[in-house]
């Protein structure tokens, strides 16, 4: 049998399949970037199940949070799968549903606001957020946002082979009309750099950062993915439909939704307290 060696034409040929299978950018990187860390914890060696297992072994050794390993594991069996070397498959790690999420590193309302305030009451990068999180959208979705679409009330998102519509409200809509018209943007994506080209997520991710401090918010829990956390909190909060909240969210499983909607360890205790069973 042939020797299974991990070279760069391997990895070439299975950044191919993931394009073919049309795998976003990011997600096809987050691959390609998981198996070239394997890569080199194998050293050249044949790859085996045994080598993927010692793998796994060095992840959990290195302190990684079950999940990231999880995570990491799932893009090597694609790639065994993509080789068809189904026999050095591994087994996820089990990974109990937490009940709670941790404090520090959820976002409040109260943090949102402030973060807003520290942004201006009239800047780009307020409008932003407050897109981000009164809609629930990834950040990679703000591209969707074309004028055309707004002036509908309505923005079609085609991501992941996948395409779902996401209603504006009237508020926000109207703003980002203002916006679009004060800065001459008269069709064509909305938050657009001075080239033209869509702003990008590292862009978003920076100048979000560097309200923490006015905002006295921590840096930890400051980044884009919270604003669509917070969304879909506040959201379940009021409507208690996590089936509707997950078709919102763009969610293929209600398990993903879950984690969204999980309260802070403070909540949780205090709603413990709230049963009166300790007497």
């Amino acid at each position: 049998m042939k020797e299974r060696l991990l070279t760069k034409n391997e990895l070439d040929a299975f950044e191919e399949s993931l394009v073919l299978e049309e795998k976003s950018r990011a997600t096809v990187e987050k691959y390609l970037r998981d198996v070239r860390a394997f890569s080199v914890f194998a050293e050249n060696q044949a790859v085996t199940k045994e080598v993927v297992m010692a793998y796994k072994q060095h992840l959990l050794e290195k302190g990684y949070a079950v999940r990231s390993i999880n995570s990491m594991l799932a893009s090597i069996n694609c790639f065994l799968d993509h080789k068809n070397w189904q026999d050095c498959r591994v087994k996820s790690l089990k990974l109990q549903q937490p009940a709670y999420c941790a404090e520090e590193k959820e976002l409040t309302k109260a943090e949102y606001l402030r973060l807003l305030d520290a942004a201006g009451r009239h800047s780009r990068l307020r409008l932003i957020l407050e897109t981000i999180c009164g809609t629930g959208i990834r950040v990679s979705e703000l591209r969707f946002f074309t004028v055309e679409d707004v002036q509908r009330g309505e923005i079609t998102v085609r991501c992941k082979s996948k395409t779902r519509t996401i209603l504006i409200p009237g508020k926000l809509r109207g703003f980002l009309l203002a916006y679009a018209k004060k800065s001459d943007i008269r069709s064509g994506a909305i938050f657009i750099t001075r080239s033209g080209q869509p702003l990008n997520r590292s862009s978003i991710w920076a100048q979000m950062k560097a309200l923490c401090e006015k905002a006295c918010v921590k840096a930890s829990k400051v980044f884009p993915h919270n604003l669509r956390k917070l969304f879909a909190r506040t959201f379940y909060g009021l409507e208690k439909d996590i089936a509707k909240l997950a078709d919102i969210l763009g969610h293929s499983s209600i398990n993903t939704t879950r984690i969204y909607i999980m309260t802070t360890g403070v909540e949780h205790r205090r709603k413990m307290e709230c049963l009166g069973l300790v007497l």
